[in-house]
């Protein structure tokens, strides 16, 4: 079987092909002819859906089920269609979402379909993610003091991604500087071990050169860092360039590819509330499933080590 559509104006058409390669689906063969013009689509899946609408509205000359309507939305508003009627919103007690859209040649199109939240029919593990706030957090920033034309400039777009998210640069961050990258890991270990920080962000750059000197500072910097983290239970931000060229560290600390200082900030914010949201979930366990446990391994640990009394005794001589 096949489901046709037809637009109302050519400009309509156009539009029609547009927001279906937006909405993801596959292309196929274009026919024209003096009479037609058409366009193949193939969708992951289709089905004939037959329904009679109790409420009155307006009619839609093409209504598209999707995965995930909140997306679709955003891409709709993204292209610039006028939208008629957006009756569930972003409201998060309805499950369904259903919208409609106007192209210029008056031809109507309907979107709807179950929101992504609803899909997953697992309300009780949905991922615990940490926020961007910053105003009640401590962070320490470890930056070498070797190739300083590119660490400077890392450093302020950390202290802005920090700023930007709340925090106050008298109370809740300190900086700490190094002479190289191989000296990162060391202070950043001391400085996670007082517990006074949240998370810690380190920061440098490393460009290669002619030796063997590149391979072995970048291993044991990533190495170091990585170790620190896993042992202490402090978040650390890794914000150290591993560059070729000078070029490369150039444009990582503030041109086309962004400031990984800025970037490695707001990963150690996240990372701090997601650590502080988990021990928080933790402590809301019911101390009496926390005793019946302890106690429970308590026996476990007394009868693996009762040894098994032997039925036969030893002859007296």
């Amino acid at each position: 079987m096949q489901i046709t559509s037809v637009a109302k104006s050519i400009e309509d058409f156009q539009h029609l092909v547009q927001l279906l390669e937006a909405l993801g689906l596959s292309k196929g063969v274009t026919r024209e002819n003096e009479n037609l013009l058409s366009k193949e689509f193939f969708p992951s899946q289709i089905k004939l859906d037959l329904f009679y609408r109790k409420k009155k509205r307006a009619d839609a000359d093409l209504a598209l089920i999707v995965s995930n309507p909140d997306a679709a939305f955003e891409i709709v508003k993204k292209l610039g269609f006028h939208i008629l009627d957006d009756e569930d919103g972003l409201r998060p007690s309805l499950e369904f979402r259903s919208f409609t859209l106007q192209l210029p040649g008056k031809t109507r199109v309907a979107i709807f379909g179950l929101k992504v939240i609803e899909n997953t029919y697992d309300y009780e593990h949905l991922a615990l993610e940490g926020n961007l706030t910053a105003a009640d957090k401590s962070f320490a920033i470890v930056v070498s003091r070797f190739n300083s034309f590119i660490t400077e400039r890392l450093l302020a777009g950390a202290i802005d991604g920090l700023l930007r998210c709340g925090a106050d640069r008298k109370k809740w961050f300190e900086i700490v500087r190094v002479p190289g990258a191989f000296e990162i890991p060391s202070a950043a270990r001391a400085l996670a071990e007082t517990k006074k920080y949240d998370a810690i962000i380190c920061l440098g750059c490393l460009i290669r050169g002619d030796t063997a000197h590149y391979d072995v500072i970048v291993n044991e910097v990533t190495r170091g860092v990585g170790q620190s983290a896993q042992e202490t239970g402090v978040p650390h931000a890794f914000g150290v360039l591993t560059c070729d060229t000078l070029e490369q560290a150039i444009d990582r600390a503030g041109l086309k590819m962004g400031n990984k200082g800025f970037e490695a900030a707001l990963a150690a914010i996240e990372m701090a509330n997601l650590t502080r949201s988990i021990s928080e979930q933790q402590k809301q366990i019911p101390f009496d499933k926390l005793r019946a446990g302890s106690r429970s391994a308590r026996n476990d640990k007394k009868i693996s080590r009762t040894k098994p009394k032997s039925k036969f005794k030893p002859k007296r001589k």
